[in-house]
């Protein structure tokens, strides 16, 4: 009985040997936690949003806790909920109605006036909005590129400050193709503040629900053509 025993040990333990080797390297910067990286980045290629969960397939891979990417357990799950549809909501009016006029934006959101009126469109882009934007892009570009980036800038103020700018500039100009220079601008300020809430809380899920609430507040003022009178309301 003892052989079996002493055998199946040692198989555990170079199992767990192994299990540790590739869970350091997926967390390190060598060839194969750069593969990972670029096999994470190029996931929405395929399928949106396929970057973010091949996130957590990461972490779990990696062995890296759940809260370094953000994933924190709320005290309140309610209260999350709550804070981040007002904030969306109460942010995109503020972009609709202030920052975007300053800059010089259409009213008219060209690339998704198409959902104007548009029922059948609705299943689809609500989906996207929720799934896509907010557990996808935050999960991406908050929760992971922090982490990756915090690792090899460290977590001092000037790191985090350049942690912010550059994920933001990133996710700017992730809008481009489909958006253009309005686009741009307005997710880059997005991501700056969504970064800046990040970088200081550490906390992801009031992001998800803020940037969810955010696009579905901007869908809403499509659908019901509401679009050029909230960009009306302080600038005539």
């Amino acid at each position: 009985m003892r052989e079996p025993t002493l055998k199946s040990t040692s198989e555990t333990r170079a199992a767990l040997a192994s299990d540790d080797r590739l869970a350091a390297s997926l967390r390190r910067f060598g060839p194969l936690g750069i593969v990972a990286i670029l096999v994470i980045l190029a996931g929405n290629v395929l399928f949106a949003p396929l970057s973010a969960i091949l996130v957590l397939v990461w972490a779990w891979l990696s062995h890296t806790p759940w809260r370094e990417i953000g994933y924190v357990r709320p005290r309140s799950w309610v209260g999350t909920v709550a804070v981040g549809i007002v904030f969306g909501s109460v942010f995109k009016f503020l972009m609709k109605a202030i920052v975007m006029p300053l800059l010089g934006a259409d009213p008219i959101n060209q690339a998704y006036h198409y959902l104007a009126g548009n029922r059948a469109a609705l299943p689809g882009a609500i989906y996207a909005m929720i799934v896509v934007a907010g557990f996808g892009e935050e999960t991406l570009f908050r929760g992971y590129m922090f982490e990756r980036l915090g690792k090899l800038f460290g977590s001092r103020v000037w790191a985090r400050t350049l942690i912010v700018l550059l994920t933001s500039t990133w996710f700017g100009l992730a809008h481009y193709p489909v958006q253009g220079l309005a686009g741009v601008e307005q997710a880059a300020i997005v991501g700056l503040v969504y970064g800046t809430i990040f970088a200081i809380t550490g906390r992801i899920f009031v992001l998800m629900v803020a940037h969810a609430a955010f696009d579905l507040t901007a869908l809403a003022m499509i659908y019901w053509n509401l679009e050029s009178r909230v960009a009306h309301l302080v600038f005539k």
